[in-house]
């Protein structure tokens, strides 16, 4: 409930304060994953979710840009987990690098509302400073280190043989903002746009790792289902529209509609 009156709440015992607090943050977390304009949100929304008044909120939080960037944090830590889960028994760089990065996408798609609290943007800088996203720049250097490591080990294009340049820092740094980039909006346009006919989107984030690793998309794809546990297939090839999985079928698209 997210209008109209609070519902009377029962006060909670002495000593349980954190119960409160978790149903605040709680409570934030829906109504910005949920409202049409997040930046709208107020305590006097989330006071009224709860049930409590709207000063019952400053026990917890100083005020509402404390309490949008705790639960920033809470979902960085949520996606991190996610990320990190599927990357981990990776034996050589391509499973780990793919491993997140499938993660890091289907974790958006399956999460909409929660992905666009943490990249739609649109929140005021008073409200959510810069420096509150610095879990997300963790987020992008695990794959800047992912995909180096990809790089260095490509057979026959190892730094310092002929025709290829050392990489430094920064070309790494970019080369992992590019395919971060191109991730952020496959999955931003896939939950906008679910009336579509997609491709299939373990096929697509294959294709998108493929272009930025230099690896056959077929290898890619075969890790990227071991990643999602789906069954292992060819990717079809390249101008053909595959049906669209099951597990990924866009909201609102023909497909999903009973």
């Amino acid at each position: 409930m997210s209008s109209g009156e609070a519902v009377p709440r029962r006060r909670n015992p002495r000593g349980q304060g954190q119960a409160l607090k978790a149903e605040l943050v709680e409570a934030a977390a829906r109504l910005l994953a949920t409202l049409e304009r997040p930046e709208t949100l107020t305590l006097r929304q989330v006071a009224r979710e709860v049930g409590v008044a709207p000063a019952s909120i400053y026990g917890h939080f100083a005020d509402l840009g404390a309490l949008v960037q705790h639960v920033l944090r809470l979902r960085y830590d949520e996606l991190a987990a996610v990320m990190h889960a599927a990357a981990q028994g990776a034996d050589e760089p391509l499973a780990d690098l793919v491993g997140r990065c499938a993660a890091y996408v289907h974790w958006g798609v399956d999460h909409p509302g929660e992905y666009r609290t943490l990249f739609g943007g649109g929140m005021p800088a008073e409200l959510v400073p810069t420096n509150a996203h610095g879990a997300g720049e963790e987020l992008l250097g695990s794959v800047v280190a992912s995909l180096a490591g990809v790089r260095q080990e490509r057979p026959g294009h190892r730094e310092g043989q002929e025709g290829r340049e050392p990489r430094g820092p920064e070309q790494e740094w970019q080369a992992g903002l590019l395919l971060w980039t191109a991730l952020h909006g496959l999955v931003a346009l896939y939950n906008a746009h679910g009336n579509m006919p997609w491709p299939d989107l373990t096929d697509l984030i294959a294709r998108t790792l493929a272009l930025h690793t230099g690896r056959p998309v077929d290898e890619v794809a075969e890790l990227a289902r071991a990643a999602h546990r789906e069954p292992l297939r060819s990717v079809p090839a390249r101008g053909s529209m595959p049906t669209v999985h099951p597990s990924t079928t866009p909201p609102n698209s023909p497909a999903s509609t009973p």
